[in-house]
């Protein structure tokens, strides 16, 4: 059991999750260890233990706040007082994405090492996160979208949120990828996080751009 206050053990957890999110930002998954966020930290490697048992459930973490972050957008969507259109739902959520360039990123991994690799008990707090974003957009889409039955609102969900696994390999190119492209003769384009994900959305949402 972990001992000290609920806010000194939230501050932790914090601090580790933050210590893995700025290696994030320049080393990959795989490079990243526990060795390198313990010397992130401001306390003992050892401790790390007392809150998460491996990587990937530390990335579990990251991966669910980021979920959090994205439903503090979606409840304010939610909650607009004014009727939207459906391009007005595409533009709202598409721009909610272009903000949450990790979440995107985290989706592109492989979650099923990521979930395979953590205690149930954190896997379920994470399931909670994702789960209440598939109900938010649910929620827009019944309440903006009288048209849409509950089977149509249940297409567009199994839809959309399996399209956002691909978003960021397609916004995310780097040079590497765009000369090994290019020696390929592959003609890809660059593309944006808005605009892939309003064009899609509108289609979904049975809408013209």
């Amino acid at each position: 059991m972990i001992k000290g206050t609920p806010e000194r053990i939230a501050q932790r957890r914090e601090t580790i999750i933050n210590a893995c999110e700025s290696l994030y930002q320049t080393m990959s998954f795989k490079d990243i260890t526990l060795k390198e966020i313990g010397n992130a930290v401001p306390f003992s490697r050892p401790t790390i233990y007392n809150y998460f048992e491996t990587k990937e459930e530390i990335f579990l973490a990251l991966f669910e706040r980021e979920y959090e972050r994205w439903n503090a957008d979606l409840e304010a969507i939610l909650s607009e007082s004014e009727p939207l259109t459906k391009a007005q739902i595409a533009d709202r959520i598409a721009h909610s994405l272009e903000k949450r360039m990790q979440l995107l990123k985290l989706l592109s991994m492989n979650n099923f090492d990521m979930e395979a690799n953590s205690r149930q008990e954190l896997l379920t707090s994470f399931k909670a996160a994702f789960g209440k974003s598939m109900r938010l957009v649910r929620g827009i889409v019944a309440r903006f979208c009288p048209d849409m039955d509950d089977a149509a609102v249940d297409a567009f969900l199994y839809a959309f949120f399996p399209f956002m696994f691909g978003i960021y390999p397609y916004t995310a190119v780097t040079e590497k990828q765009s000369a090994a492209m290019r020696d390929a003769g592959l003609n890809f384009r660059q593309t944006t996080v808005y605009s892939l994900t309003y064009a899609c959305l509108t289609r979904l949402l049975g809408t013209t751009i």
